[in-house]
């Protein structure tokens, strides 16, 4: 028989392990794509629309308090590019950059953006980069 001071122990540190894996009430709010970004790291001018000198930004927009991860998957003709992901904490509205540039240029071509929030998807955007 557990005795209500180890229980109470074994309730306290489940809800620790717990607090450190959630994600509060963080989710996801918007995607945006586009060439420049603003001071809060939301995108400037919205497009789907690139030339090969510009840098694809896609901003991951959440509201709400907590952790997670946040990655993008950049995908141009069915073959991943760059998967970057970040960890991030936020109290609040928030957004999280990624971006695409090549020294050379982007090629041209459709690119599919995935935007994944703990390993799920939350959404999905096309651009276009013409020559």
């Amino acid at each position: 028989m557990i005795r209500p001071v180890a229980r109470l122990l074994a309730y306290l540190a489940l809800a620790a392990t717990l607090a450190g894996c959630g994600v509060g009430t963080l989710k996801v709010t918007n995607l945006q794509t586009g060439r420049s970004l603003n001071s809060d790291n939301s995108v400037g001018a919205l497009t789907t629309t690139f030339k090969p000198s510009d840098t694809i930004y896609v901003a991951v927009l959440t509201d709400g308090s907590g952790s997670a991860t946040i990655g993008a998957k950049f995908s141009h003709l069915g073959r991943v590019v760059a998967e970057p992901e970040k960890k991030v904490s936020y109290r609040g509205a928030a957004a999280t950059e990624f971006h695409l540039d090549y020294a050379g240029g982007v090629p041209a071509g459709e690119y599919d953006i995935e935007v994944f929030f703990n390993g799920q998807s939350a959404g999905m955007r096309k651009v276009r980069v013409e020559p």
